[in-house]
């Protein structure tokens, strides 16, 4: 009798002889594969239970500034994690590759490598400090058995390339076991030099170093879809490079006035579109995201689209233009919408319809009352993040109090969790968590006065592929998964 799968409603049944059953884990890869053509990669944000899988960093409540995550990335199979802090480090997390299969393992990332990409530097001209803090990672796909990332504090852009060594030449003709170099006279035979197995060591090392090109502070850095080319944005201009080229650049906006008296908007964020390469937005702290043409103009000065809400009168007040300047911008994987995120809210944009978003979700609008002493305290002027998960279906986004929000574009539905250390044993679910604006506080509320402004979670992304996330809370990396059952 010939043996086949036979799947129904999501149960799985082996017809033939029971000698040949399958394996544990080639029934929860088919397990996993078939709730992966439900939901899509990635898919779920409020049906799904979210569960604690491991948490990076130190401890103590003492914290270095040094030790502050500044930036989060996957790579594009979501295998490797990166991380940036303000000492100038990059430290790259593997997922296990025995974990793969293992669905109750799949949040499961171990140090890979960790190396420091920036160094303090002084401009001397300018007598100025040059920060060692990572802004941006982002990765390029891979193309053969070495990873490359690009990684950039506020002036200076590198391409490191990370690699894997497990074997090591021996029997130079020239060079003793040690290193030594040999007389060429004592020679009298010839060796064939052979490969001899090592240690598995992962080496980073700098590629391309792309410098002297930004007057003002990096703010965004996005590889272009061609793979060849990359922008990097400051607040007046963006520049466009190319991977193999470190010497030059071409300038493809620049909108500092002639008199800088006049200047009334900076550039916040740039991206470039995932599919079409010559197409690529900002975004201003003005509230407007441009979105630009490169095959209209060598300067894209002039743009193609401009996406703004207008304003309501009603919510007018004196900061209005601190709220709306947008700190991040993204585009989905589709290449469809974009997303925008401002101080109070997310915005999801078709880039067919240019003056108002389709989606709008309010991230933390109890704090609209709050204004005065968040501007007081400068936690007005911080700059969140956002991201999308692998099918575009849902967004995420950080808040105060170590909270961050998942809001479901199909569903219309969002909730609220905490990354906390009271959580922390493995595939602990995680409770919705709710804030209390103003009266009587049920029993499972915060109130928005107990807020703890000094938590915020600034940084997350979501694996491209599968239901893991990974968000920064000051020091810390946390890594959340969904429950299987």
């Amino acid at each position: 009798m010939q043996k086949k799968w036979v799947v129904f409603f999501g149960a799985f049944w082996w017809q033939g002889s029971n000698e040949s059953l399958p394996s544990a884990e080639v029934v929860m890869f088919l397990k996993f594969s078939l709730r992966s053509i439900f939901y899509g990669a990635g898919g779920g944000g409020n049906d799904i239970q979210w569960c604690f899988s491991q948490v990076k960093g130190a401890v103590d409540d003492d914290v270095a500034e040094a030790d502050i995550i500044s930036t989060v990335e996957f790579n594009h199979s979501g295998e490797l994690l990166a991380t940036g802090d303000k000492g100038g480090r990059v430290v790259i997390f593997q997922q296990e590759q025995e974990n793969k299969i293992q669905s109750l393992s799949r949040g499961e990332y171990n140090v890979y490598s960790t190396f420091q990409s920036h160094e303090p530097e002084f401009d001397y001209l300018k007598s100025l400090e040059i920060e060692e803090k990572i802004n941006k990672i982002r990765w390029l796909p891979q193309k053969n058995a070495a990873q490359f990332l690009l990684s950039t504090n506020d002036k200076t852009i590198k391409l490191w390339k990370i690699s894997e060594r497990d074997k090591r030449p021996e029997g130079y003709n020239l060079k003793e076991e040690d290193g030594r170099y040999r007389d060429p006279s004592t020679v009298t035979t010839l060796r064939v030099p052979v490969f001899r197995p090592m240690d598995l060591m992962v080496e980073a090392s700098p590629r391309r170093i792309f410098a002297n090109a930004h007057t003002y502070h990096i703010n965004s850095i996005s590889i272009n879809s061609d793979y060849e080319t990359y922008l990097s944005a400051d607040d007046l201009r963006i520049n466009l490079w190319h991977l193999e080229i470190t010497d030059r650049s071409f300038n493809i906006v620049d909108i500092k006035p002639a008199n800088m008296e006049e200047l009334t908007e900076v550039i916040t964020a740039a991206e470039f579109h995932p599919n079409s390469c010559n197409t690529f937005v900002y975004s201003s702290s003005k509230g407007t995201i441009r979105l630009c043409d490169m095959r209209a103009s060598a300067l894209c000065d002039r743009h193609s689209k401009l996406f703004e809400e207008p304003e309501d009168p009603s919510n007018r007040s004196f900061f209005s233009e601190i709220i709306s300047s947008i700190s991040d911008v993204k585009f989905s994987h589709s290449g469809r919408y974009m997303m925008t995120r401002d101080y109070l809210s997310v915005k999801i944009w078709d880039l067919n319809m240019e003056n108002r978003p389709v989606e709008t979700y309010q991230v933390h609008e109890y704090l609209r009352s709050k204004l005065c002493s968040l501007y007081e305290n400068d936690c007005i002027f911080d700059k969140f993040e956002c991201c999308w998960n692998g099918s575009d279906s849902v967004v995420m986004t950080g808040s105060y109090n170590n909270f961050f929000r998942m809001f479901d574009r199909n569903t219309k539905r969002d909730i609220t969790l905490e990354a906390s250390r009271e959580n922390n044993k493995p595939r602990t679910v995680l409770k919705p968590r709710k804030v209390c604006a103003s009266g009587k506080r049920k029993k499972d509320e915060i109130s928005v006065d107990s807020l703890d402004f000094n938590k915020k979670i600034l940084h997350t992304a979501w694996h491209p592929k599968e239901n893991i996330i990974a968000v920064a809370t000051t020091n810390n990396l946390y890594i959340f998964q969904d429950k299987v059952n």
